[in-house]
């Protein structure tokens, strides 16, 4: 089992970047594909980005494909989301997930079976 704690979260202005961190307890943490997630109330936790075990395959949406980056330190157990070029519909509570079930990187929710509490991004307009 993994524990997952987000951080980097908070409130930048449109154009704006930050870089969200989530770090995994455990030591096999190379053994999980990771991916991030993003909710807003009474909406469908949506896809960001995910990222295989090894850091070699990464998948994107459309919706943020070119300014988003995911990245991981399997040495440091953590996983990152580099953020730029952000937009007010950006806003929402970005979530790290962990899966063992997923060899590569996978966009389903439902093959994520570890998440952590969230962190909230705000972009300003």
């Amino acid at each position: 089992q993994v524990q997952l704690v987000e951080s980097g979260g908070g409130l930048v202005q449109a154009g704006g970047s930050l870089r969200l961190s989530c770090a995994a307890s455990g030591r096999t943490f190379s053994s999980y594909a990771m991916g991030w997630f993003r909710q807003t109330p009474g909406k469908e936790r949506e896809f960001v980005a995910a990222i295989d075990r090894s850091g070699s395959i990464t998948y994107y949406p459309d919706s943020v494909k070119g300014r988003f980056t995911i990245s991981r330190d399997n040495a440091k157990n953590t996983v990152y989301l580099q953020m730029n070029s952000l937009k007010p519909e950006d806003t929402a509570v970005y979530y790290c997930a962990a899966t063992t079930r997923a060899t590569t990187a996978t966009p389903f929710t439902y093959r994520y079976d570890y998440w952590g509490q969230g962190t909230q991004v705000t972009v300003s307009s």
